[in-house]
């Protein structure tokens, strides 16, 4: 062309920018501005299009500049233009500044304006923009419902429902981009039977509609559904795209549905789609959650073309998951040197490998990795380095990456708390609330429920109460993991009618919540209830679990049904199609020992498919001390020694069985024996609370402030029980010194006359502290409640709970 106009310049740009071809058409406005035309709204537009395509943002505000310049900064046009270009670059405060130089602009200013504040994730403020939309008279188009309806479905489905209305009453044409969207904020809201109605209701349908629907079912979790909508797609005419197939294998990797997802690779290798990224992807997840083999993960993954960040993060986080933590710091490596760099998923998967392998020098090495690339502000993969060091037990580490954190979240605390009550740090767990509470955190349901595990842990029920409250008024109270938490924290602080009342009010009760019901029955001695929930919980159309089985168990054992726990032992397979783990067999063992029934329990020993831990020989040398068994006790002690010569569980019961037998003077040999090995006694230690204090009192301890009205108040029980006849109290003065014995008293002198003394305890209950305070209850008029473990003690009257089972 001899001579190209603004025209000319103009319609090859539009046509560059149309292409995808963003290099080009700047390349092109450069040349056009250097030959001296000049440039109209809409070169401006066009030229504005790439540079937030292509995430020039100083490109894009010289062009701005270029326009004010050339006075076209209030051209309606090109206001559209920039207030997306700016909304695009994640510039919210630009866009509306720049709406704001509009008189009051058109439909597509103001959608373009909705739909910046839609991609800021400013909701509520986009409903806002519509109102004031709707008040200044500019009548809305498809497209600006499309991104109000995305909007919506993140605030309420009632803001869904009137747009719905709303779009109705206008006549605005319902086009198949509406539609989509009308089906994504319905089923986004779980109203998949809205979202099928508005399906149907044009002959209008396309594959992006019907994997909207699969996706909708498939997000959830119904996934019989999401099948049948795939098979009815294929008959409207429609074949399923690579999309299409991700949903449902995300939906088959949600309920661990091998099989189906099986079928599903089959139906993906004939339309020839393995190799896809999405699908490959998609394959890869599926197998590493559904499967036992990691190579069925390994061969999907190295089946896809061009592994992207997602297919290396399916791949690290499934190899943790099945426990092949170095398999996934390798693969780590291998995704840098293939030159893929990771995200934050991807460092919070090794993370997480870390935390589950305690690898300090690999969470050293991450956190280095972290530094580096600058990552450290995302708090995805803050949380877990958080998390990865409590792991360790490193909880100033934790601290130090909290305090280094711009953001912190529930998930920070939560999983930070969750750790120090596995390392038995109740106390410092409890603290974390005031932290939440200082840095503007709000607990949410999980992490309430994680709170009031901590409570439950401690027996502290001054805090449970308070979580309780806060429950209620803000909402969470009617959540099935708050309620199961109150349950536990009920229990095991011996107050089984708020227990009780706490599961009634659960609309409706999982497996967790009856597990709860039925372990808290059966430590607080209610053996018949703890066997009747069990059956009320499958007269409700709930299959029991293996802790449900461990709960019946412990159940059976504590109130000596020796053959009814082998029965409820052996249905376990024959019955619910159920392999019975250690913890079973060890369940089973106590069950018999406790019974008497040595050879019984020596043949379960030796028979069962796994190798006898420590816990199996500590069970059964329990049980030899109940029944003063010395030659069966002496070898399960010899047999526990072998595999852990250091735990001195084994040294003090044996020298207890010597004892209970009348050969004290083999005790003090053992005793003797576990000194000269270098073997510490495990320190016993109880602990009460009192006016929102805990008081924690070890063995000999005479730390306590209180400590000589303690030993004073000891003796004169002692004393009172001496002439009482009940029992000569004062030939054991060592007992004097137990810390369950030191907390009672204490308990007796801090509490009302009339108020339940509650104290929990880090191991068993001593049998001559279980009979003094047994015999103390005779005279005076208070419960008292201690826990050991997982049972629970209760005295009255001159009775306990247990029954001396």
């Amino acid at each position: 062309m001899p001579h190209r106009d603004v025209v000319s310049w103009t319609g090859l740009l539009s046509a560059y920018t149309r292409d995808g071809k963003h290099g080009e058409a700047l390349e092109l406005f450069n040349s056009m501005v250097t030959s001296g035309e000049s440039p109209n709204e809409f070169t401006f537009s066009s030229v504005l299009r790439s540079c937030s395509a292509m995430g020039e943002f100083d490109e894009g505000t010289r062009v701005h500049a270029y326009v004010i310049k050339l006075g076209l900064k209030c051209n309606t046009f090109l206001l559209s233009s920039l207030i997306d270009f700016y909304a695009k670059c994640g510039c919210s405060e630009e866009a509306h500044g720049m709406f704001r130089y509009m008189d009051s602009g058109d439909t597509i200013s103001w959608t373009t304006m909705i739909s910046s504040l839609v991609q800021a994730q400013k909701w509520s403020l986009a409903l806002e923009h519509y109102n004031d939309m709707i008040c200044s008279r500019v009548t809305p188009n498809e497209f600006t419902f499309v991104k109000l309806l995305a909007a919506s479905y993140h605030l309420d489905l009632n803001y869904g429902r009137l747009l719905h209305a709303h779009l109705i009453m206008l006549g605005i044409r319902f086009s198949l981009v509406l539609k989509t969207a009308l089906v994504e904020m319905y089923s986004s809201c779980k109203r998949m039977e809205d979202a099928v109605k508005v399906l149907h209701q044009t002959s209008e349908y396309d594959v992006t509609l019907w994997t909207t629907v699969v996706s909708g079912f498939t997000r959830n979790i119904k996934v019989k559904e999401a099948v049948a909508a795939m098979r009815k797609m294929e008959i409207f005419g429609f074949v399923p795209n690579s999309f299409t197939y991700s949903n449902i294998l995300t939906a088959c990797s949600a309920v661990s549905a091998l099989e189906l997802g099986k079928q599903i690779h089959s139906r993906v290798i004939m339309t020839g789609l393995e190799a896809d990224v999405c699908v490959g992807n998609a394959l890869v997840d599926m197998y590493m959650k559904c499967s036992h083999l990691v190579e069925d993960g390994l061969r999907a993954f190295w089946g896809i073309t061009s592994q992207n960040v997602i297919s290396w993060t399916s791949l690290i986080a499934g190899f943790a998951q099945h426990g092949f933590e170095q398999d996934s710091f390798r693969s780590f490596l291998h995704m840098q040197a293939a030159g893929v760099q990771p995200n934050s998923f991807t460092l919070s998967s090794v993370l997480r490998a870390c935390s589950t392998n305690k690898s300090h020098s690999q969470t050293l090495k991450l956190h280095g990795y972290i530094i580096k690339a600058k990552a450290y502000s995302d708090i995805v993969v803050g949380n877990a380095l958080v998390d990865a060091y409590a792991a360790l037990g490193l909880l100033d580490d934790s601290w130090r990456v909290i305090s280094t954190m711009r953001h912190r979240d529930t998930i920070t605390y939560t999983s930070l708390a969750t750790r120090m009550n596995k390392l038995g740090r109740h106390e410092m767990a409890l603290d974390v609330i005031n932290r939440m509470y200082r840095d503007g955190v709000k607990m949410d349901r999980f992490s309430l429920a994680s709170f009031l595990s901590v409570s439950a842990a401690l027996a502290t029920m001054e805090a449970g109460k308070q979580l309780h409250c806060y429950a209620i008024k803000s909402g969470f109270g009617g959540c099935t993991s708050v309620s199961n938490a109150l349950v536990d924290l009920y229990w095991k602080c011996g107050y089984g009618n708020d227990a009780y009342k706490a599961f009634a009010e659960i609309s409706d009760p999982d497996v967790v919540s009856w597990n709860g019901l039925i372990s808290g029955l059966a430590s607080n001695g209610y053996i018949s209830g703890a066997l009747s929930a069990f059956d009320d919980m499958r007269l409700a159309g709930l299959k029991p679990d293996s802790v449900s089985f461990l709960s019946v168990l412990f159940a059976c054992s504590r109130g000596n049904l020796v053959n009814l726990g082998i029965e409820y032992f052996h249905s376990m397979k024959s019955m619910h199609n159920m392999t019975p783990e250690i913890d079973h067999y060890i369940c089973l063992v106590d069950l018999l020992g406790r019974a008497g029934l040595f050879e019984d329990a020596m043949e379960v020993i030796d028979s069962m498919p796994f190798k006898p831990d420590t816990l199996v020989y500590k069970t059964l040398l329990g049980a030899c001390k109940l029944h003063r068994n010395i030659p069966l006790g002496e070898d399960m002690a010899r047999r526990g020694l072998e595999l852990d010569p250091s735990d001195p569980t084994f040294y003090s019961l044996l020298a207890n069985l010597f004892d209970d037998s009348g050969r004290s003077d083999l005790g003090r040999k053992t005793r003797e024996l576990m000194k000269d090995r270098g073997v510490r006694k495990n320190l016993g230690q109880s602990w009460i609370e009192v006016r929102n204090k805990v008081h924690i009192f070890n063995a000999g301890d005479r730390s306590h402030p209180q400590i000589n009205e303690i030993h004073d108040k000891i003796v004169s029980l002692a004393t009172e029980l001496r002439k009482r006849g009940y029992s000569s109290y004062g030939d054991t003065k060592g007992s004097f010194y137990h810390s369950e014995k030191l907390a009672f008293a204490f308990g007796l002198l801090n509490t009302p006359s009339k108020a339940a003394v509650r104290i929990s305890k880090n191991m068993l209950i001593c049998g001559e502290c279980h009979d003094f305070i047994m015999q103390v209850t005779r005279y005076i008029d208070q419960v008292v409640i201690v826990r050991e473990r997982n049972r629970i003690h209760a005295f009255k009257k001159g009775e306990c709970s247990c029954r001396g089972c």
